[in-house]
């Protein structure tokens, strides 16, 4: 059997495939975030044992079914692929052991020291370097906030992982980490090396020996310790985001894949890097095929904001698509602009300061209004990430949000065109399919990658909500004018 690992923010999980990719078994585990003024951190120790724990139950037979072909059972594993959550500063001593809590991507404590960068224009000038639009969660302002407030804690460190890699090393010995991870937001995506000058602008030179080897393409090594058997073969994928556009089959240049989890990632391929052009948002992730990138919007806005509101009011998750069949399109009026993490947003656009807001509301609304605007409002802005991404051609869609057949069918009238959904772990196997190749296994990508539905647009609700679009860019802009004045910046 196939093993996928994907490392995700609040879930661990490993998933086994068979050759034909399909899916035999899934084993997770929940991780803890600790979240506390603007804060946001986890234990790496929590997190690996979560790996292993995952892994071992996979092949030892113990696993629950995937489906009806039954458990994993105790097969021989022919090869490893690994990814996970991006961004965020894993700091590890030489054997790969924590030096102090993970600082997760969603962390807003470097919001200020990123007023300061863009401001000045370091900020800007980084993203016309390295095609990466910083915010306050990635490694950049990370680092320098450290360096600022934690000095002693980086001087004892090796190296400053992302979260996937952290795990390879405790897993391989091997210190690296890929091209992909190394695009946010260090990384010239023209030379697939660090950009020094960048690490410059940013005032961190003298941390450059932190930053672990980028492996090109990924780095593969056999396992040493407990969770698979030893000696498995194993490579170091690419992170989350593009694993998850390997496992839905997006490589064709103008294809998108809208990723609706915890964080909305909207990614478009392409051949073609611009790094002058609009707006510094999102960032250029390079892959393991020389020559294309995926031009990223990964929104912090995603499930995390429904699920906000979802508490709020009580309502499960096994409500929803009741409430939202209930309420009309357009919600009664209710709008929700839903940019509800600490760290503000990041996709399309950056804005740290910016808030979310709930407008429209009165003693006449109900919950099924305020969950389909929640909805609504983050179809919208997946809407906008894919606009500013360049999708022009298929649109594939993953992420605990399809669960939702009714939420699929308003994201296909709100997007105005089909979705190819693509059920399952997809990053995990998009995990495998990238350590298949780098190992020189042959593995028919179309039947890895085939959907498991399509969603058609309704004609008329895909009308009304492109008036409501412009309503919500309206609304939107109102905010990010507010959102900057706190800030202190221009308007």
């Amino acid at each position: 059997m196939y093993v996928g690992i994907d490392v995700g923010t609040s879930m661990v999980k490993a998933a086994a495939f068979d050759a034909s990719g399909r899916e035999i078994a899934v084993e997770s585990r929940p991780v803890a975030l600790d979240i506390r003024d603007g804060f946001v951190e986890q234990d790496m120790d929590e997190v690996y044992a979560a790996v292993v724990d995952v892994l071992a139950t996979l092949t030892s037979g113990s696993a629950g079914p995937a489906g009806p072909t039954g458990p994993a059972g105790p097969a021989g594993v022919e090869l490893a692929g690994l990814t996970g959550q991006g961004d965020g500063v894993w700091l590890v001593d030489a054997q790969g052991r924590p030096v102090r809590s993970a600082i997760s991507w969603m962390d807003g404590r470097a919001h200020e020291l990123l007023d300061e960068w863009m401001a000045s224009g370091v900020f800007a000038s980084v993203f016309r370097r390295t095609g990466s639009a910083m915010f306050p969660g990635c490694p950049g302002p990370v680092l320098g906030w450290l360096d600022r407030h934690e000095p002693k804690v980086l001087d004892g460190a090796a190296t400053a992982l992302y979260c996937k890699d952290m795990v390879f090393q405790r897993l391989t010995g091997v210190r690296a980490t890929d091209v992909s991870d190394a695009s946010m937001p260090f990384l010239d995506p023209r030379t697939r090396a660090y950009d020094d000058e960048s690490l410059a602008l940013l005032g961190l030179t003298h941390r450059r020996g932190l930053l672990a080897p980028v492996s090109d393409p990924v780095a593969v090594g056999e396992t040493r310790g407990p969770g698979l058997p030893t000696g498995t073969r194993i490579a170091n994928g690419p992170y989350d985001l593009p694993a998850c556009a390997l496992g839905a089959g997006v490589t064709r240049p103008g294809d998108g894949l809208l990723i609706i989890g915890t964080c909305l990632a909207s990614l478009v391929a392409t051949d073609t890097l611009d790094l002058e052009a609009g707006e510094p948002a999102g960032l250029y992730i390079s892959t393991d095929r020389q020559g294309q990138w995926l031009r990223a919007m990964p929104a912090m806005v995603g499930t995390a904001a429904l699920d906000w509101v979802l508490r709020t009011t009580g309502v499960r998750h096994a409500e929803v698509d009741a409430l939202l069949d209930q309420a009309p399109p357009g919600a009664n009026g209710v709008q929700v602009l839903p940019y509800f993490a600490p760290s503000g947003e990041r996709a399309p656009f950056v804005e740290p300061r910016l808030r979310a807001e709930l407008t429209g509301v009165s003693l006449e609304t109900t919950k099924g209004d305020l969950v389909r605007a929640t909805c609504e409002g983050i179809a919208f802005a997946a809407r906008h990430c894919l606009e500013a991404a360049g999708l022009t051609g298929d649109l594939a869609v993953c992420g605990g949000g399809t669960r939702s057949p009714a939420w699929m069918r308003l994201f296909a009238d709100v997007l105005g065109r089909p979705l190819r959904v693509v059920e399952g772990e997809v990053g995990a196997r998009g995990a495998v399919l990238a350590a298949a190749e780098r190992y020189g296994v042959e593995l028919d990508a179309a039947s890895w990658t085939r959907p498991t539905a399509v969603v058609e647009p309704d004609a008329g609700r895909a009308e009304f909500y492109t008036v409501a679009y412009a309503k919500h860019l309206a609304h939107l802009a109102e905010a990010r004018r507010r959102a900057r004045g706190r800030a202190g910046t221009p308007g």
